[in-house]
């Protein structure tokens, strides 16, 4: 990847995932960043390293209230239930959160309220306050919960939607986002703010050319969202509460040594969507100027999926729950299909077809099949070895993996694990292990070794394949890991 190369570094790190609207139910598109940020963090902690793994849902908004309206029950009510469906979706595919965020929760209400407060008698360096009231005028898109310009809809929709906007004219406050473009430019130039992959650092800078305007706070018609503190007429608008949620977690407003501790001192990673990008690029760093507060460390931003070519949707019926798949083929192997069949960064398609085939020849045919031969072997020898072919063959591994790693490039470090697994395939075909010959205790001590180092390198991963493996490699007993579809 070209560009700045984040270094892991010792120590300690807050790493977050988007958080989700309740209105929408959990799919594959929300399990993407999900995995992403539960890996991360679970390597992380296997280094020795103090981790907060912050995850949530999204629960205010024009959307929300009339989902609930249409439901027959309170938005309070519809976002408890929904919530939960979130909660247990990442129970099912091993997510290790620390942390599940909800912004009808007090304490994040309270932390938004703080906020706000600070920020409305904050002033720039021209004395100007940072929050001023104004009017706006223009579009508005329900689904995206954002203010769109005629520039974004094609053919007068709205390009995520598909539906017309809604024309908007309402007294709002307004965040003077202009008195922190100059420095908050220097620092994406800078890499003090890491934006990876590099073409969304140059997407990021790119906004800055362009004419990015002072932005709305608050919305005047909307009911359910959380009462700015200076103006009790006037709601939060919904991603400015939501943004808060990376600090409101970690004792912003309630638990100073907390919020010191993860924020000012830990290395802060948000995992999130394109389409989000500006919202978190250049708003909400924005708003942590104002506060006074550290900018996040690293944002790294993943690419979507589509279902059989098209984009995912209630309307069209393609929305793939992952329940289904785990049921089906077990968490592992949606994990694992969702980190390696697309590069992180980029666009992708989920098919059966697809995945089925990933499963069969990277799972059933690649991992499980080494497994299942060499511990049918391992009653043959005492214990592990490493001879030197095997001993440079793991340690190139264990770089190429750590290098990959640090730079997030997630489906180029499992391939590098799969070409151990073809190393030892390759090796077993030569040497044929199953012969008695004198070196047979080192042929299969070698592959012992070997499938000890891949399971460790494959526990943030596939956490509970590896702990199968080191379960086997104990016992040598085999028990097959991934059945032949």
């Amino acid at each position: 990847m070209a560009g700045s190369k984040p270094q892991i570094k010792k120590g300690r790190y807050l790493i977050t995932t988007p958080i989700y609207y309740v209105n929408d139910k959990p799919h594959i598109g929300h399990s993407r960043p999900t995995i992403a940020a539960d890996i991360l963090s679970r390597f992380h902690r296997i280094a020795g390293d103090e981790t907060f793994f912050l995850t949530g849902t999204d629960e205010h908004g024009s959307k929300v209230a009339e989902a609930a309206e249409r439901a027959g029950i309170s938005p309070q009510e519809f976002c408890d239930k929904n919530s939960q469906r979130f909660k247990e979706v990442w129970e099912k595919l091993n997510i290790s959160y620390d942390y599940f965020v909800r912004t009808t929760d007090d304490r994040h209400v309270q932390a938004v309220r703080k906020i706000l407060e600070i920020l409305y008698k904050t002033k720039d360096e021209k004395g100007q306050n940072i929050i001023y009231p104004g009017e706006y005028t223009g579009l508005y898109c329900v689904g995206c919960e954002k203010f769109i310009t005629e520039k974004d809809l094609v053919n007068g929709l709205c390009p995520n939607h598909l539906k017309p906007p809604q024309r908007v004219v309402e007294k709002n406050y307004f965040f003077r986002l202009s008195s922190y473009l100059p420095q908050l430019e220097k620092l994406i130039t800078e890499d003090k703010i890491r934006i990876l992959p590099e073409e969304k650092k140059k997407e990021t800078l790119g906004l800055f050319k362009q004419e990015l305007e002072d932005f709305s706070i608050s919305r005047e018609k909307v009911t359910w969202g959380i009462t700015l503190p200076f103006d009790s007429t006037q709601k939060t608008y919904v991603w400015v509460d939501a943004l808060q949620n990376y600090i409101s977690a970690i004792g912003y407003g309630d638990n100073p040594d907390e919020f010191k501790k993860w924020w000012a001192e830990g290395e802060v990673i948000h995992i999130l969507g394109k389409d989000i990008l500006k919202f978190h690029n250049i708003y909400w760093p924005a708003m942590l100027l104002a506060l006074g507060e550290k900018t996040p460390d690293v944002l790294f931003i993943h690419g979507f999926f589509t279902v059989n070519g098209q984009k995912m949707g209630k309307s069209l019926g393609n929305v793939i729950n992952p329940n289904d798949i785990v049921k089906e083929y077990g968490i592992d192997a949606l994990r694992y299909f969702l980190l390696r069949e697309i590069p992180p960064t980029e666009d992708g398609d989920f098919t059966y077809e697809k995945f089925e085939k990933r499963y069969n020849s990277d799972l059933a045919g690649g991992l499980g099949n080494l497994v299942a031969r060499v511990i049918t072997l391992a009653t043959k020898v005492k214990g592990l070895k490493q001879n030197a072919i095997f001993e440079k063959e793991i340690n190139k591994t264990k770089e190429d993996y750590r290098k990959t790693f640090e730079e997030f490039r997630f489906n180029e470090t499992l391939i590098i694990i799969w070409n151990l697994i073809s190393f030892c395939d390759e090796y077993i075909e030569k040497e044929k292990p199953w012969q008695e010959s004198k070196k047979q205790e080192e042929i299969i001590g070698n592959l012992l070794s070997a499938i000890n180092e891949i399971a460790k390198l494959l526990e943030p991963f596939l956490p509970e394949t590896s702990e199968k493996i080191f379960n086997q490699l104990k016992t040598k007993k085999s028990e097959s890991l991934f059945p032949r579809i």
